[in-house]
């Protein structure tokens, strides 16, 4: 297993897979360590994330620069989101206990209540655009749960998974309650049928996720999927066009545009257009692509050159169907994975850019005449991870957002971020389940009723 630096196309360090025995004895140790990792008090749970967010902010320099060695993203990203997983185990600590306290129902019974009791050691099959936050979201409640975990990290950033383990060592935490598993996509089956296994949590492209969710199934254990995702913004005829412009482009260049809740497809209303399309694409140009350590680059390479590759090619087969490329749209003369931030009109069903996620800087723009042909294009789609509306009118944009949009969370006059105190997920093939928030905590627990006659 080679982690190969995304900007230099050079090996940082080669790795040895862990067998099937190895990744068998490494469940059955974490097994073991979630008989009494379960019994700890939720003070001694809140005290490790605290301790676990003290090395994530001491650690903060190292580990930014190993993210941007792995996948390249910038290391000022890189830095947010050492502390955006800071963040949550904190954030955690201070509210599990009370997510998970005792609930009391009136019953006949003479005493009724709900508890929330972990359910074991949960598997994470986790992505690489954002190695720590995909697994410290998922990480910090369920530790915090009293589960116990093991991680399969995608295969380009093995260093990041080896630190995560070691973060887990360096704060204290009992040994083998995270583990984890250097193995091959192919193994994961194995794994999640392993009987000491008792759910999955899997954030990844949509076939990975429906492959997972079968395999789960099979075997009735609980999944909870983050998947893929086309998010639409609408902007409408009432919107700030100068402030939706700069939003949504930010929002389009994150990561490099290797965000699952990247915007993605921008619906604009005839009247602003023209005054909408001209703004996004000069604050697209404006953005450089280059080294990801030097403070003045906007983007990094994509994360691998067959990703790049494979992104370059659902452009030009929508230019090949009639799009028109506003600005990039080209392989750059550079060893690295770079690909310049694009932007796409004339899009029409029949297109990647329209049917498809394009993970990389590409935007497609959509020109409406009204605000339901607005929805109509923006729910036109197998997806339905997150979404935006632009709009004055702050009645009529929380309206749309609640019963217009179809996606598991829209925002109103801003890009769609993920937040530890909200609840994250999708609907359609973008996933089912929620991270974050108290419905987060709760996903990998048994929720038992006791009854006292």
């Amino acid at each position: 297993m080679k982690s190969i630096n995304p900007f230099t196309n050079k090996v940082i360090e080669t790795y040895s897979q862990h067998s099937d025995a190895d990744a068998k004895r490494i469940v059955k140790a974490v097994d073991v360590a979630f008989k009494s990792w379960k019994n700890t008090s939720m003070e001694a749970r809140s005290s490790y994330l605290l301790k676990l967010e003290e090395q994530l902010l001491e650690q903060q320099q190292s580990l930014a620069d190993l993210i941007v060695s792995e996948m390249g993203k910038v290391k000022k990203e890189a830095l947010a989101e050492i502390k955006k997983c800071a963040w949550v185990c904190r954030y955690y600590a201070e509210n599990g206990a009370g997510f998970l306290a005792r609930e009391p129902i009136a019953s006949d019974a003479s005493e009724s209540f709900v508890s929330f009791q972990p359910l074991g050691t949960v598997l994470a099959v986790m992505p690489w655009n954002f190695p720590f936050w995909q697994v410290f979201r998922f990480l910090a409640p369920a530790l915090m749960a009293g589960n116990t975990a093991v991680l399969k990290h995608a295969s380009n950033v093995p260093g990041c998974s080896l630190a995560i383990e070691k973060l887990v060592q360096d704060a204290g935490l009992p040994n083998n309650v995270f583990r984890s598993l250097l193995i091959g996509g192919k193994s994961v089956k194995q794994v999640i049928e392993n009987p000491k296994v008792k759910a999955v949590t899997l954030t990844g492209s949509t076939p990975a996720g429906k492959s997972v969710a079968a395999a789960a199934g099979s075997v009735l254990k609980k999944s909870v999927l983050e998947l893929g995702g086309s998010d639409p913004y609408l902007i409408l005829e009432d919107a700030n066009i100068e402030e939706a412009a700069d939003l949504c482009a930010t929002s389009r260049l994150l990561n490099a545009g290797q965000s699952c809740i990247g915007a993605k497809r921008f619906i604009v209303v005839e009247q602003v257009y023209e005054q909408f399309r001209d703004a996004f694409v000069q604050k697209m140009q404006a953005a450089q692509y280059g080294d990801p350590h030097d403070e003045k680059t906007a983007i990094g390479p994509l994360a691998r050159i067959d990703l790049r590759n494979e992104l370059h090619g659902q452009v030009s087969a929508s230019v090949a169907k009639g799009a028109k490329i506003l600005c990039g749209g080209y392989i750059p003369e550079h060893e690295a994975a770079f690909y310049p931030p694009t932007v796409l009109e004339n899009i029409e069903a029949g297109m990647p850019a329209y049917d498809e996620e394009l993970f990389g800087p590409v935007a497609s723009l959509f020109k409406v005449k009204t605000e339901a042909d607005g929805i109509r294009i923006a729910n036109d789609t197998i997806f339905g991870l997150g979404a935006g509306v632009f709009t004055s009118d702050l009645e009529r944009g929380k309206r749309l957002a609640e019963k217009g949009l179809d996606a598991g969370c829209v925002f109103v006059n801003d890009f769609v971020k993920s937040d530890p105190r909200l609840p994250f997920g999708g609907i359609k093939e973008s996933g089912f389940g929620r991270e974050l928030s108290v419905f987060g905590i709760r996903e990998f627990v048994n929720i038992k009723t006791v009854a006292v006659k």
